[in-house]
């Protein structure tokens, strides 16, 4: 109920209340200071000051475009009173609410109305819609709302590759950008010409503005990818993956299985898994195997009616039921098997023999912690202490210098987060690559607005059950 009041009526209601405060203007175009002040129907008179028709207020009632037409109101009302001048313009654009309010109380308006706007040229109002028009779509998507779009299949089946989202940067309150010279639209590199996008000549500290609520375990959050320190934060790649463990937790990995401290974690109803699967040497059906949506695996070359396939529990129960199926196995790497692609390799392989299904204890950092230093833990917390904190770290023997000071403790400045794919056999995530600091972190996947499926027919091409599907119901 409060993201639906904030996405439709609260815009609504703040260019209501705002247009409230707007009646010297209403005077200076010819209607009564009155109107002004009757919620909602003063819109209606609003919309015949800008000479449109009262229909356009139906916009108001779909989410995001209603934020762009109340950004659009105000400018075009600033222009019917001949603040057509750029600064005025933008602070229409950004500050609409209280400006024209204010403007209301301190100058005197002087209404051109249609004939006084004609006075540009048609070119020059091209130019002035294709400069709204990305300045509030840049608004929109920097602050409240950006569309992305699942490449991979590390989230299956929860996420699938060609779902669509919607991705909400006011949950977690939206960042205010590193490198605010960028090209619109293009995350770090042009195409075509292939080069960055962005430019590095000014640069702002971190900084998120307050949010709805703080990261919950379990929430399926995009972020940008720590490993990239070439690019700016804001710039790196952006991922997707299930937050399994927030500041403070324990993450453990016991035979395939995530642990939070003691109790085992939440897992989707379709949760996925690699299996080996022995047939009596009769093949599987494709087809059967395609209906079921299983796109990962197949069957192992070396071996007579051995496959190894990623599967649901619900697949697993199917597969089972099948006569020519004789064990259906998950496969578990064993413990102290060593996986050289894992996060903190290569420290000592004696200490940390760990592998994807066998994998902790870490604890998760929390701002503010403190935790005590050795040459045994160092490495979880190198690319913290020197990367994402911004620290000269160095270890010679058994001393550990910070900032040229010998250190054997670090309290943390921010807080960090343990991510990890649905399908947990095929999703490189933070036990190949460590903790996501907070300030790294993009929004909240919320939405799937539209999902197609690249091996569907024609007419099985969209995927219509996930349209408008939100993400924490799906699973």
């Amino acid at each position: 109920m409060l993201t639906t009041f904030l996405l439709i009526f609260l815009p609504l209601l703040l260019t209501t209340v705002s247009v409230m405060f707007m009646d010297n203007f209403f005077e200076k175009a010819g209607y009564a200071k009155a109107d002004a002040k009757k919620p909602f129907f003063n819109l209606l008179t609003f919309y015949k000051i800008i000479h449109r028709k009262p229909g356009w207020m139906l916009l108001f009632f779909f989410p995001y475009v209603n934020i762009i037409l109340m950004i659009w109101m105000f400018t075009e009302f600033l222009k019917c009173f001949d603040r057509r001048d750029i600064p005025a313009q933008l602070m229409g654009i950004f500050f609409g609410v209280v400006y024209l309010p204010v403007l209301n109380a301190t100058s005197q308006p002087k209404y051109i109305g249609l004939e006084g706007m004609k006075q540009k040229s048609s070119a020059r109002e091209w130019v002035d819609a294709l400069i709204f028009a990305v300045v509030a779509a840049t608004i929109i998507r920097t602050f409240i709302v950006e569309a992305y779009t699942i490449p991979t299949s590390s989230m299956e089946k929860t996420l699938l590759v060609g779902d669509f989202l919607f991705v909400s940067k006011f949950h977690y309150g939206p960042r205010v950008p590193n490198t605010p010279l960028s090209f619109p639209f293009a995350h770090h590199t042009l195409p075509v010409v292939n080069t960055k996008s962005y430019l590095e000549w000014l640069k702002f500290p971190y900084y998120r503005m307050p949010g709805l609520q703080e990261i919950k375990r379990n929430d399926i959050v995009v972020f940008n990818w720590p490993q990239e320190d070439f690019r700016p934060v804001d710039k790196r790649e952006n991922y997707i993956k299930r937050c399994v463990g927030v500041p403070g937790d324990t993450i453990q990995v016991k035979a395939g299985d995530l642990y939070i401290g003691n109790n085992k974690a939440f897992e989707p109803n379709n949760f996925e898994y690699q299996y080996l699967v022995q047939t009596d040497g009769t093949p599987l059906n494709p087809s059967m195997l395609n209906d079921m949506h299983v796109t990962e695996g197949g069957r192992l070359a070396q071996h007579n009616g051995l496959y190894l396939l990623t599967l649901t529990p619900e697949n697993v129960e199917k597969i089972k039921s099948l006569p020519i199926v004789k064990q259906v196995q998950r496969k578990i790497s064993p413990v102290g098997e060593i996986e050289p692609q894992r996060f903190h390799y290569p420290a000592d392989t004696d200490r940390f023999p760990w592998n994807v299904d066998n994998y902790g204890p870490v604890v998760v950092p929390a701002k503010g912690a403190t935790v005590q230093l050795n040459k045994d833990n160092i490495v979880f917390y190198e690319r913290i202490i020197s990367l994402y904190e911004n620290n000269k770290l160095e270890v010679t023997g058994d001393k550990i210098l910070i900032n040229g000071a010998e250190a054997t403790s670090y309290t943390f400045k921010m807080n960090y987060y343990w991510m990890m794919g649905d399908n947990r056999h095929n999703s490189e995530d933070s036990r190949f690559w460590g903790f996501v600091p907070e300030d790294h972190v993009v929004g909240k996947a919320w939405i799937i607005w539209l999902s197609l499926d690249s091996f569907g027919n024609f007419f099985e091409k969209i995927r219509w059950n996930r349209i408008f599907s939100v993400i924490h119901n799906i699973g």
